[in-house]
């Protein structure tokens, strides 16, 4: 990991001084940022990810710092459009440094596949009749794939579902696979294809759906961490920041947005290591589903007895090392080599510690000055930029709309404008 992630200064460097920094903490060779560069991913590899092809957009990558998960150090790649998001996590970082930083956890890296039969008549009798043909069928499914046993994974379970649906009950079979430090979901479909046609016998019906589920919640990753009151600003701060997490509890409407914030950290990370953003959020959406049925928060924030605040995350996080962009990739290989993680579950680990700093940095600055004014005076950037700015004149046109709190396309059209016609 990282030697120190504190570094003082870090956005008023260059980017080249950025690199610098990042390569002699982290220890890559600066080379590594060579990928980074327009054209680092070329339309030619392009041409072998998808189908279609006619060019690459590129989306800005920034360094969340004073990241410390589990007492180690971390810099960490963000691919991101949105202003504020790498600074947001990068204060949180600061603020739970001061009791300690992230402690993570997760379960294994565990994966499953569905197998839904139809037109079974007997439905209760043809899920035992798939129980007691369990070994075989695990035994068929491991045959798909003997390397991921070889490496420590591999099938562990089958289970077996009847789910009512209108006119209908279907027979739906589980394959429970440790996939390692893949993200999995080309071993396990591959074994719910192969099995489908003998399950579908010994149930006495028809397979139609034979894919994983992205509802990945045996792959958990849980992030922790104590947040300082007098860093969060007062005590006020904090029992607002809980009167916060608490509609996010109680409030779809609420927790849907308090939600989008943790995914603003989430996906970044996972956009930057070229892993599949869209079954991260799917499997994020749907474990904030509560008991009861209804949207909640997936974080929760509590008051201890010294009056700070303990955070708490907890996701399924369907991540790889091996497999798709993170290998093809060059972008992505380089981001991977910055957080220095070694295996799946780590980087799990360190992307639900992210989250949840950007979870912590949104809830603060609603229970604080209002999301407006720090997000706000980054998106001034972005508006200068668009409407022609160039060289110090954004400088200049952010410093007017920030003075006048008028981020809008027209003023920033008038005020450069004026600029140049001095």
């Amino acid at each position: 990991m990282a030697q120190n992630s504190r570094l003082t200064g870090f956005r008023t460097l260059t980017v080249q001084e950025r690199r610098e920094a990042v390569a002699r903490e982290s220890g890559v060779e600066p080379a590594v940022f060579d990928a980074l560069e327009p054209g680092g991913l070329g339309v030619e590899a392009a041409e072998h990810m998808i189908e279609n092809v006619v060019g690459v957009m590129g989306i800005p990558v920034g360094v969340a710092t004073n990241v410390t998960v589990n007492g180690r150090d971390v810099l960490v790649p963000m691919a991101t459009e949105e202003p504020s998001v790498v600074a947001a996590a990068s204060n949180a970082a600061r603020i739970a440094r001061v009791r300690g930083g992230f402690t993570t956890s997760s379960t294994g890296p565990v994966m499953q596949a569905q197998v839904q039969v139809v037109d079974v008549v007997d439905p209760a009798g043809a899920r035992l009749r798939v129980l007691e043909a369990r070994d075989e069928l695990i035994a068929l499914a491991a045959a798909q794939d003997p390397k991921l046993a070889e490496v420590g994974g591999g099938v562990l379970d089958l289970t077996v579902r009847t789910v009512e649906a209108p006119g209908a009950t279907y027979v739906v079979a589980h394959l429970v696979v440790d996939v390692r430090d893949a993200m999995g979901a080309n071993a396990v479909n591959t074994m719910a294809e192969a099995v489908a046609p003998r399950l579908a016998e010994i149930a006495g019906g028809r397979a139609v759906l034979r894919i994983l589920t992205n509802k990945a919640d045996l792959r958990l990753s849980r992030a922790r961490a104590v947040l300082d009151a007098e860093a969060l600003g007062g005590a006020e701060i904090v029992d607002d920041m809980i009167h916060a997490y608490r509609l996010a509890a109680a409030d779809p409407y609420r927790a849907a947005t308090h939600n989008k914030g943790i995914m603003n950290g989430v996906s970044a990370v996972v956009l930057a290591t070229g892993n599949d953003t869209r079954a991260v959020e799917a499997g994020a959406h749907s474990h904030a589903v509560n008991a009861d049925g209804v949207y909640s928060s997936l974080s929760t924030f509590e008051k201890n007895a010294d009056g700070d605040i303990v955070a708490t995350l907890e996701l399924p996080m369907p991540v790889g090392l091996v497999g798709g962009a993170t290998r093809s990739h060059p972008a992505a290989r380089a981001a991977i080599a910055v957080t220095e993680v070694t295996t799946a579950r780590e980087l799990g680990e360190l992307v639900t510690a992210v989250g949840l700093a950007q979870n912590i940095a949104a809830v603060r600055a609603l229970a604080g000055e209002g999301i407006q004014r720090g997000h706000m005076s980054l998106h001034a950037k972005n508006i200068a930029i668009a409407v022609g700015a160039a060289g110090d004149e954004v400088d200049r046109v952010v410093a007017v709309l920030i003075s006048e709190k008028a981020f809008r396309h027209d003023r920033a059209e008038a005020v450069l404008a004026e600029l140049r016609s001095r």
